[in-house]
């Protein structure tokens, strides 16, 4: 069967993609354009994607061989997902896997923000006249028995919450589509209306699917019921956040701080006003970057294209449907 990867994998997957049933083509190049990306594509039944790349109906139209499509991600909002599944072509993502990862890159955003880090780095690395002390600037915040919000309590959205009780002691409010018994059991998480989680939150943290509809959700208009000291954290997908809003925010004291791992667009420029604000820290979207995820999610990937191969279910196939 003929298989696309347009960007190298780890050693563990490029063994497991050795089988047989497996004509494996790579890109030349990491950089494709979109009309390469394409032609690769229309020679391929399983194309197994690294990156951002669209897969739009435009795609679908000119790769109708394309049968299983298989991300080296968790989020899929790059994939139609109703045209995907009218085709009857399988999309596959890697959860599970990165969890642990990108839960500890919240946490240590929270941390930054809260205590300035980056702000304070630059501080160290410059030559300029360092100023008189003042027992009264340059002041964080500590975050013991706070309350944490979650958007989205799901897989990375739990392994937040169990850090920040286990380190802090802090109490989880959280909102979702539906309310997670199972949360509420084992970290006596309370499930709360969003305004409520906008208003109680002494850190947010955005652990949700993206998805059109709740494109730059985040804007002035929540922020500005939010605290004045809160601490603002995104891991989930840039465009949840409207960042010139969060930018307004920060800078009037609507809100104290923001710390993101995404950006809309990626990667952020480095002009972008929110880099001159000492209460902002931004990583250039590193939350599966390990090598034990990045391992994981590679083989997730491979194996997934191998029960494709034989003819069984994708193991964490994100539109079902194609299998009724």
């Amino acid at each position: 069967m003929n298989v696309f990867l347009n960007k190298p994998l780890p050693p563990a997957a490029r063994q497991l993609l050795q089988d047989p049933a497996v004509n494996l083509t790579l890109a030349h190049t990491t950089e494709l354009s979109r009309a390469e990306w394409i032609a690769y594509c229309q020679k391929a039944e399983v194309v197994m994607s690294v990156g951002k790349n669209k897969f739009d109906k435009d795609f679908f139209e000119q790769c109708p061989n394309v049968k299983a499509i298989c991300l080296f991600s968790v989020g899929y909002d790059q994939v139609d997902i109703k045209e995907a599944t009218k085709r009857k072509v399988v999309v596959s993502n890697t959860p599970d896997v990165l969890t642990n990862a990108t839960s500890d890159t919240a946490f240590l955003l929270m941390m930054m923000v809260s205590r300035l880090t980056g702000y304070n780095l630059e501080k160290v690395k410059s030559t300029a006249p360092k100023p008189p002390y003042d027992p009264m600037a340059n002041l964080g915040q500590e975050l013991y028995g706070k309350t944490l919000g979650i958007f989205g309590l799901g897989r990375i959205g739990m392994e937040m919450a169990k850090k920040c009780i286990a380190m802090f002691g802090m109490n989880v409010i959280y909102h979702n589509r539906h309310s997670n018994p199972q949360a509420e059991h084992d970290l006596n998480a309370t499930y709360v209306p969003m305004d409520d989680l906008l208003k109680k939150s002494d850190v947010l943290s955005l652990h949700a699917n993206y998805t059109p509809e709740n494109h730059q959700l985040f804007d002035n208009s929540l922020f500005a019921k939010m605290k004045t000291s809160a601490i603002f954290i995104n891991t989930a997908r840039g465009g949840f956040v409207n960042e010139a809003d969060l930018y307004q925010a920060i800078q009037s004291g609507i809100i104290w701080g923001a710390g993101l791992d995404v950006t809309d667009p990626e990667p952020m420029s480095p002009s972008s006003e929110l880099l001159s604000l000492p209460t902002v820290c931004v990583l250039p979207h590193i939350g599966s970057t390990t090598v034990e995820a990045r391992t994981a999610m590679a083989e997730l990937v491979a194996n997934n294209v191998l029960d494709f191969t034989r003819g069984n279910k994708l193991r964490t196939a994100v539109n079902q449907e194609v299998y009724e």
